[in-house]
């Protein structure tokens, strides 16, 4: 993966935009279920970039380390090469010094070869270091964003189950005004008081009917009385 592609790729999806996917969603709890899915995933992918980018940058550092470290070893064999040649001079075999003098020369060329491939090394690890900076940074952002959408899930979760809960209790309560319980209890209530009703009256129309009974029996009695009075005057006179 080119280090375009990658920085565009933990961009994009670091600055995506979970609220727009939300208001967009049909079922927001299955689509927060999938997004933190993918997300984990990209995520994922985002943390291999990452990593090679890193190990990318530390084998450019390692090889600038081994450059510096051979410029400077060849620059000790190019002085050991030179004390060595001034030595031989001064010596009984001063045909040996030119030797040295050539090592030396050798140990030199190696020297700037290494210098030279280090400072090459330079400009690399600083832009690597650059992409290494960025490329954390995105992948910062989409892990804050992941457990911003893990939070938006557990809350939308929790809310969509109030809100059923809710609902379900409502729809009791309407169901209660529908049938309510109370209306029949009060159906009830008025047919026992037609019954009382009727039973009064049954007991006021006996009592009416016992009363002129009684007004009969007694009308009889002064009929009896009177005839009796009659009677009486008659065998008098």
């Amino acid at each position: 993966m080119t280090k375009h592609s990658i920085l565009g790729r933990v961009a994009r999806l670091a600055t995506a935009n979970v609220n727009a996917l939300l208001d967009q969603a049909e079922d927001p709890q299955l689509m927060l279920d999938q997004l933190v899915r993918d997300y984990a995933d990209n995520i994922g992918e985002a943390e291999e970039a990452v990593a090679a980018a890193i190990g990318s940058l530390r084998l450019l550092e390692e090889d600038h380390r081994e450059d510096l470290e051979a410029a400077r070893e060849w620059g000790e064999k190019a002085r050991a090469a030179s004390a060595k040649a001034d030595e031989l001079r001064g010596s009984e075999r001063p045909e040996l010094a030119d030797r040295f003098d050539n090592l030396a020369k050798v140990a030199l060329g190696r020297q700037l070869q290494s210098e030279k491939e280090a400072q090459a090394a330079e400009p690399m690890i600083a832009s690597q270091t650059e992409v290494v900076g960025q490329l954390r940074a995105g992948l910062d952002r989409m892990r804050e964003k992941l457990a911003e959408l893990r939070a938006r899930r557990d809350e939308l979760v929790a809310r969509a189950r109030t809100a059923e809960a809710r609902n379900r209790m409502l729809d009791a309560l309407r169901s209660v005004d529908i049938l309510d319980p109370a209306s029949e209890i009060s159906r009830f209530e008025d047919k026992v008081r037609r019954e009382e009703a009727k039973a009064l009256g049954k007991q006021e129309l006996a009592a009416s009917s016992l009363d002129a009974q009684f007004e009969q029996l007694d009308a009889a009695g002064d009929t009896a009385e009177i005839e009796a009075r009659l009677a009486a005057l008659k065998s008098a006179a």
